[in-house]
């Protein structure tokens, strides 16, 4: 996916880029190649295979979600900054926390928070299970995301108890997407949470699958949840 086709392909589902927001893609291109020389941060380098994987990928979630406004938004184990940062760059008045489990990466996301320009960003260094437990954060936010991270069953427990009562869990899922909700059934009600959409629509260009899922929080999340760290992984809820 060349640059115009991202920016063309965005405009057809109502994304308009201006100058300065493309601008902000390809310096974030540059630094994530840059950085990925020296710390593994993605597998992906190729600047068309970058923009379609990492960055339309990451916007996919706009197709069905409205970002626009004020709202806070927490990306769990964001990696390299996806979907949060393409997303920001997008509706830059989001308000973005990423947490993830590895400090390296949190140098390289405050590095590119700086050459990108972005305000209202914070990067947290920290298990998502503990995270989760924090009062500053827990049930704080309008929307969580996660892409690509885990099950969808122990993704619920990390990220529902971080939303607020009425916000939403955004999961951006590739293949066995259905399976994997079916799965998350009991975990979805029992962390305070009801699928309110999803989404399957075909990645353009290589017409591989993806998923939009969200999740509507209801009710609060039990005090027991997230457990202890690398809990939810060993045993979801069932």
């Amino acid at each position: 996916m060349n640059v115009e086709q991202f920016a063309g392909l965005l405009g057809d589902r109502g994304i308009s880029l201006s100058s300065t927001q493309l601008g902000q893609f390809d310096t974030y291109f540059k630094t994530l190649v840059e950085w990925n020389e020296k710390m593994n941060l993605t597998a992906i380098t190729d600047r068309e295979e970058v923009y379609l994987k990492h960055f339309y990928d990451s916007l996919s979630a706009a197709f069905y979600f409205d970002f626009s406004g004020s709202l806070s938004l927490c990306d769990v184990g964001a990696g390299a900054g996806f979907p949060s940062i393409p997303l920001k760059i997008a509706f830059p008045s989001l308000n973005i926390t990423i947490v993830d489990s590895l400090n390296k990466r949190i140098t390289f996301l405050n590095h590119l928070a700086k050459v990108l320009e972005l305000d209202n960003v914070q990067f947290v260094h920290d298990r998502a299970e503990t995270f989760g437990t924090n009062p500053e954060h827990r049930e704080r936010y309008d929307i969580v995301t996660a892409r690509a991270v885990a099950r969808l069953s122990v993704l619920s427990e990390l990220c529902l108890p971080l939303v607020k009562q009425g916000g939403h869990f955004i999961a951006l899922k590739a293949a066995n997407a259905k399976e994997e909700l079916a799965d998350a059934k009991k975990a979805i009600t029992v962390l305070g949470g009801r699928t309110d959409e999803t989404n399957t629509f075909s990645l353009p260009l290589e017409d591989s699958e993806r998923t939009i899922i969200v999740i509507k929080k209801e009710k609060r999340t039990p005090k027991k949840y997230p457990r202890k760290p690398g809990t939810p992984a060993k045993s979801p809820i069932a």
